[in-house]
Parts: C-alpha cells; sequence; structure tokens
C-alpha cells in the first residue's frame, strides 16, 4: 500500500523535529497532521515540494517546511520532494524556465554564448529574472498540480489494488 511505502522511506517525527534548520518552527513541529500519510496529506506535499523546488529562490526548505505547515500537510514529503533541484538539476531546471518564460513574455531568444558561469548568471541577472521567475511559477504551479492528480491516482490504485488482492484471498478461503 502507498502508506507502507511511504512510511517506510520517510524519517521519524522525532528526528525531523530535532533538525537545526527546522529549530525556528517551534511547538508548530508538534501538530501530527504534519506526518500523517493519507491520501490528502500526501497530495498536497507532493504540490507544495515539486511547487518550491521550481522557486529561483535560496532556502527552498524553508520555504516548503512553511508551506506544509499552512497547508497542514506532510511535511518530510514536502521537504524531500524541493531535492528534486538539486546542484546537478538546478542549471537544466533554470534554463528550461528562463526560456518559457521568455516565451510566454515574448522576450527575444537569449543567447547563450561561451560558458554559463555563476557570474555569468549575476552579470545577466538584471535581463533573466523576469522570465526566470514568471517561468518557475508556471512550471512549479503545473508540475505541482501533475504531482498532486499523479499522488492521488497512485494512492487510489494502491488501495484498489490492495483490496482486490483481500478479496481474492477472502474467496479462496471460502472455496475452501
Amino acid at each position: 500500500m502507498a502508506r507502507k511505502i511511504l512510511k517506510r522511506l520517510m524519517p521519524d517525527p522525532e528526528s525531523i523535529r530535532k533538525r537545526p534548520g527546522l529549530q525556528f518552527l517551534g511547538k508548530l513541529l508538534h501538530d501530527p497532521n504534519l506526518f500523517h500519510l493519507n491520501r490528502h496529506s500526501v497530495s498536497v506535499a507532493a504540490f507544495v515540494g515539486v511547487f518550491t523546488c521550481f522557486l529561483p529562490l535560496p532556502g527552498q526548505m524553508i520555504i516548503a517546511a512553511i508551506l506544509a505547515l499552512l497547508a497542514r500537510c506532510n511535511l518530510p514529503l514536502s521537504i524531500v520532494l524541493v531535492w528534486i533541484s538539486n546542484p546537478l538539476t538546478i542549471l537544466p531546471i533554470f534554463a528550461i524556465t528562463t526560456q518559457l518564460g521568455r516565451i510566454i513574455l515574448g522576450i527575444p531568444p537569449i543567447d547563450f554564448q561561451g560558458e554559463i558561469t555563476a557570474q555569468w548568471f549575476i552579470d545577466e541577472i538584471e535581463r533573466l529574472w523576469q522570465p526566470l521567475l514568471l517561468g518557475s511559477l508556471v512550471c512549479g504551479v503545473s508540475l505541482g498540480a501533475t504531482a498532486y492528480v499523479a499522488m492521488r491516482f497512485f494512492w487510489r490504485w494502491q488501495v484498489l489494488r490492495h483490496w482486490r488482492k483481500r478479496q481474492k484471498l477472502r474467496e479462496q478461503h471460502i472455496d475452501k
């Protein structure tokens, strides 16, 4: 079942409460709803985590934690999903979101000559911030909504699969 899979992969609530980066949340972390594994909590957490991973801001894990608190969804899953954008994927993600934002805004193509480095990005931030932000928000909302729907379907599929399995076992038991 989906709950068993997630429970096996998730850290326990006490280890999360002891994380130094989340200490500023204090007693808010003692809300048991933040650690429930049900279809609603997990689906909303999928949205929060995927949406947050596309934000071109530092502190994405803290933002995901705050959004999880506000939405009262599964906190660990929200934070873990932020790591979709990691040091290996961040440049391709932001390049794609910048191009999407550029297309939406009708800005001419950005000429990527030479290496794309941190210094290049700092020099070009004035031209890039609007398409980057818009593209990131569009991708975050659309892919977050896709993650929400996918998690709800996955959860439902797991429940139906488990139910059918139990039903077959019952029928076999009755036939004996």
